[in-house]
């Protein structure tokens, strides 16, 4: 036989065989547990709950300080240096500040332990107390850190505040959590300023920045505060030193404050055990992770998946590079023209990622690709079909040779854009599209990880592994977690459902936080602890199991609004219909039971806008004058109206029953929007696969009312033409 012929047929066969085991691996396996009855599923990988990956440690304390004494000449921490700030006027008189970054300077981990016990020592000397509580309210960076890892040598709290909260929140935070610290950079300094009058209790503030700007002076003569810059902690640190006080598996090393985004923020109490046990499982999970890995960190750190994957890398021995999201690839708003982005300079081999930045990954590329045309569109499309082919599990997809054909000729600018050398992607924080999942996968040649998980179980829930590569779902459990799902009937949601239990979404094991800060109240309404002391938190999200184990999340009990004719609403499926369309970049939906119709506030994306008003000679002067224009407001009502009945065929076809009945009251006129509603054509739709819908009575004569609607064409009303539950 000709080696050509085996070097294709072998890497053939081997992969198929490789994606046959995947299809029939067990990821999660059942597991009786104490508690209220449900369905409950552990990871197929550890029979028991798993607490710390690491002999002999049980605080972030310990892990951090056992790393740097094992990798002290290893690079922990990078900054790139600034060389430049440019500032740049747009058409529109807007200005826009341009950096020029250089490349990334390190510190070792036996410098980054240094200097983390002289900042702990420069705490103790300046008086702060180990049973009072230090906030950090910066964007993330090395410093910020440091400051996390120098409370904790003190047994410290930190409290932290996302940099971007507004006063109320900031102010509410601080003062419910008696704070006395306040650690931040110098723009979050002048914020503090700002607010100083409503804070109550803060005594001292350290600024990540050398320069302090001279409003912060009045505070300081008025003898309020003492502002202190945190070179300056630690050269008090270090000529005066003390001995570390360690904290214990079940102190607090975090109040964590949410963004507040539907009220007040909460505070959520971690303790070391808490974020250790998800630190721990994560290693599991990322295949091969050490010290040679290079982690981009961009995150917020004042969010739990920021936190848990520092620790985790810096746990293990690998490097850390700082960037943001502004700065992040070469076409990144903040970076200067010509220069290298974040990604480009550290070439990483681990991110962690939220959706968004996913998204906008994507669509930069198929922007890029659509506008060159011609040989090059039809080259990706291709590529990427014969991929994707693969990956559906045909015959016929590109492997092997072809594959590493493909990545060369192809995909390889793509992944150029993050460094070239991604290998693994963490993505949480919100439900991640398939499209975009399948996209990535392909065009980085890297695995995602999905997970899901809250803050009140710091992050611990489920993740998807390595070699799974199906979408829509967030994988198995966890090690330290077992997912439960109970019954809630009143929104139909069934353990006895088939063919998958459904239910509420349960998380227990040793993530599972202590509650929420001052809030007994609510911590006893989401918290409970069973028979056998093991500590439950009760998401209010519905999930369904697969047959292999995995999560799939399909509702949110708090989600759902009852509109005034009986139509139960679920606003986060609307919101995922209706932002698939092109021109919205972001959105919020809002429903009452006095109306008969659910209202979206749509934030217009600004380049598919520019670009339509482009084509069609519209002029303007400005982005907000493009979107009070009246023709505008039409384009973007009319593909909102388009993706809702787009939705709605794939409801029709997953109604079963009182399907023709539904069939009876589409207007004809729905073609005009480019959709094919004939009944065949759902048959050839594999869309709905990712959707449940009820098929009962009710529920049917429910589609036909709102379908009554639609003659309208109202848009408001087209909005219901989305819903499905």
């Amino acid at each position: 036989m000709s080696p050509y012929i085996v070097g294709v047929l072998v890497p053939l066969l081997v992969a198929l065989l490789y994606q046959n085991s995947k299809n029939t691996k067990k990821r999660g396996v059942p597991v009786d547990v104490g508690g209220e009855p449900g369905y409950t599923i552990r990871s197929s990988r550890y029979p028991i709950l798993l607490e710390t990956a690491w002999e002999g440690v049980s605080t972030l304390a310990q892990l951090f300080e056992l790393a740097c004494k094992e990798h002290a000449d290893k690079y922990l921490l990078g900054t790139r240096t600034l060389i430049s700030k440019d500032t740049q006027v747009s058409a529109d008189g807007r200005s826009f500040e341009k950096l020029h970054l250089g490349e990334y300077e390190w510190l070792t981990y036996g410098e980054v332990f240094e200097k983390v016990c002289n900042f702990a020592s420069g705490l103790a000397h300046l008086g702060h107390r180990s049973e009072e509580r230090v906030a950090i309210f910066a964007d993330t960076r090395a410093e910020w850190f440091m400051a996390l890892q120098g409370s904790f040598r003190r047994n410290i709290s930190v409290v932290t505040i996302y940099a971007s909260l507004g006063e109320e929140a900031l102010c509410y935070s601080l003062n419910e959590t008696e704070v006395t610290t306040v650690i931040c950079g110098n723009k979050e300094l002048k914020k503090l300023v700002e607010v100083s009058g409503q804070l109550d209790t803060v005594k001292r503030v350290i600024c990540m920045d050398d320069e302090i700007p001279s409003s912060a002076s009045l505070e300081v003569q008025s003898g309020r505060w003492r502002v202190v810059s945190m070179t300056d902690v630690e050269k008090l640190g270090r000529e005066n030193p003390v001995d570390a006080v360690l904290p214990l598996a079940a102190d607090i090393a975090v109040i964590m404050y949410t963004s507040g985004s539907t009220g007040l923020p909460k505070g959520v109490m971690m303790t070391h055990g808490n974020v250790l046990a998800v630190v721990s499982s994560v290693r599991t999970i990322v295949p091969g992770l050490e010290s040679n890995d290079v982690y981009l960190a961009y995150l917020p750190l004042a969010h739990i998946l920021e936190i848990a994957a520092e620790n985790l890398v810096a746990g293990v021995g690998s490097a850390i590079g700082y960037g943001s999201p502004l700065t992040l690839t070469d076409t990144s708003n903040k970076i200067k023209r010509g220069t290298k982005g974040d990604a480009t300079a550290l070439r990483p081999t681990v991110m962690a990622a939220v959706p968004a930045i996913l998204d906008r990954v994507r669509e930069g590329v198929r922007k890029k690709v659509d506008d060159k045309g011609g040989i090059t569109k039809k080259l990706f499309d291709f590529a990427y079909a014969r991929r994707i082919s693969a990956i559906n599990g045909s015959w016929f997809g590109a492997r092997g040779l072809e594959m590493l054909l493909w990545n060369f000729l192809v995909f390889r600018k793509v992944r150029a854009i993050l460094g070239g050398r991604i290998r693994f992607l963490l993505s949480g924080g919100a439900p991640l599209s398939g499209d975009t999942q399948r996209f990535i996968n392909i065009c980085l040649g890297a695995p995602i990880g999905q997970g899901y998980g809250l803050t009140e179980t710091c992050a611990g829930g489920t993740f998807s592994e390595f070699d799974d590569s199906s979408v829509g779902r967030v994988g198995n459990p966890v090690p330290c977690s077992y997912i439960k799902l109970i019954d809630w009937p009143e929104g139909g949601y069934l353990i006895s459902d088939s063919p998958m239990p459904r239910g509420e979404i349960v998380i227990g094991g040793p993530s599972v936080t202590v509650g929420y800060f001052k809030n007994e109240a609510k911590s006893k309404e989401v918290y409970k602890v069973d028979e056998r002391g093991m500590r439950w938190f009760y998401t209010g999200d519905i999930g369904q199991f697969h047959a292999d184990g995995c999560l799939e999340i399909i509702d949110r009990k708090k989600d759902i609004v009852k509109l005034q004719h009986g139509e139960y609403v679920s606003l986060g499926k609307v919101e995922a219909a209706l932002i698939v369309s092109p021109y919205a970049d972001n959105m919020m939906l809002h429903a009452d039971p006095f109306h008969s119709y659910c209202v979206a506030l749509v934030v217009a994306a600004q380049p598919a806008l520019e670009e339509w008003a482009s084509k069609r000679g519209i002029a303007f002067a400005s982005f907000a004058e493009l979107c009070e224009k009246e023709e505008t407001i039409k384009e973007v009502q009319a593909s909102l109206v388009k993706v809702c009945l787009f939705y709605h065929n794939v409801l029709i076809s997953r109604l079963g029953k009182g399907a023709s009945e539904c069939l009876a009251y589409i207007p004809t006129h729905f073609n005009d929007y480019g959709i094919n509603c004939s009944k065949e054509n759902f048959g050839k739709q594999n869309l709905c696969n990712n959707i449940e819908v009820s098929s009962s009575d009710n529920k049917a004569s429910g589609y036909e009312n709102t379908l009554m609607k639609c003659y309208k064409l109202d848009t408001h009303e087209m909005l219901q033409a989305s819903v499905w539950r």
